[in-house]
């Protein structure tokens, strides 16, 4: 295996990786950032009303686009898979 194979497939790996993520993170730091400013609006201080939204979404995120992240990493491994005797030469 050449270093050029490996490198593409870290770069692959490490691209889905951040495809993969970056609704759940960015839906996140949505809410959380719609959360802060409405304690500081109110003056509300309490720690636990920033954990429990961000909780809520995330969850939400994950139900609505599992399947498409799953469908993304399963292509993933299955072209890995399926190009494996051209990486063991």
């Amino acid at each position: 295996m050449d270093v050029d194979i490996v490198s593409q497939i870290i770069r692959e790996a490490l691209y889905l990786v951040i495809q993969v993520s970056a609704p759940i993170l960015l839906i996140s730091m949505c809410v959380g950032l719609c959360v802060s400013i409405f304690q500081t609006m109110t003056s509300i201080q309490e720690q636990t009303l920033t954990f429990v939204p961000k909780v809520l979404v995330t969850f939400i995120t994950i139900i609505l686009l599992g399947n498409w992240m799953g469908t993304r990493i399963t292509d993933y491994m299955t072209k890995l898979w399926g190009n494996f005797t051209l990486y063991i030469r």
